[in-house]
């Protein structure tokens, strides 16, 4: 699989690159966004480890471009401690994040394990077609219509809708689904609650007053059995 590399500085690319090959990746590598826009163009790779701070263009709008042309898994570079950077990441469309400094055993772990989700470990524990209300989900063509409308989500997106539609009117933790929807035994809640409202942003009427996948307060979020009952 191809994984494209988007850092400005020259050592972290190079560690990045050798540890990705050696894992059994094929790799590119860009030092700006315009560069890694042109790679992608030439030949879109399977995954893109891209550094938040980068000269010209951001990583962040390195992320919605990519994002406009098609869909990508991403894993986002951002620095110690910025959340605020890490929340940005996660609404444009970053699918993981690591913070630097990091280690490029974890990253390349963080790789794998994204790449894992997009090829459907949580979608093929459900059945091939799920429906709740006038949502319907496609699990093996990894399609969502909403109405009869095409519905445009990233992998993690697409994996969180596809458990909670297994499972209509259980109340998850946001402990709960970082470990079965993102593998993750530990890691930054946040995740869960910018994917989640990421998802109402798509499936709901209104995003501030969901009436699908709704809050349960003191537990986590529960996709209602009967959408709009109280």
């Amino acid at each position: 699989m191809k994984v494209l590399v988007v850092d400005d500085d020259p050592t972290v690319a190079e560690v990045v690159v050798g540890y990705l090959e050696r894992a059994g990746f094929d790799t590119a590598h860009a030092a700006d966004g315009p560069s890694a826009l042109d790679l992608a163009a030439a030949e879109w790779p399977d995954l893109v480890v891209l550094d938040l701070m980068l000269p010209g263009m951001d990583g962040l709008d390195v992320c919605r471009r990519l994002r406009e042309r098609g869909p990508i898994p991403v894993v986002m570079l951002t620095a110690l401690g910025d959340e605020g950077d890490r929340v940005l990441g996660l609404e444009v469309g970053a699918d993981d994040y690591v913070t630097k400094p990091f280690s490029p055993r974890e990253l390349v772990l963080r790789v794998r394990s994204v790449l894992r989700r997009v090829a459907g470990p949580v979608a093929a524990a459900v059945p091939s077609v799920l429906r709740h209300a006038d949502v319907e989900v496609d699990v093996r063509a990894h399609r969502v219509l909403r109405g009869g409308r095409e519905l445009s989500l990233t992998a993690r997106e697409f994996d969180l809708l596809c458990f909670f539609l297994a499972a209509p009117g259980r109340a998850f933790t946001r402990e709960e689904l970082m470990r079965r929807v993102w593998g993750w035994e530990f890691g930054d809640q946040s995740t869960v609650t910018v994917h989640v409202r990421r998802l109402r942003e798509k499936i709901e009427d209104d995003p501030a007053a969901p009436r699908l996948l709704v809050t349960v307060w003191g537990v986590g979020y529960r996709l209602e059995v009967e959408p709009g009952c109280r």
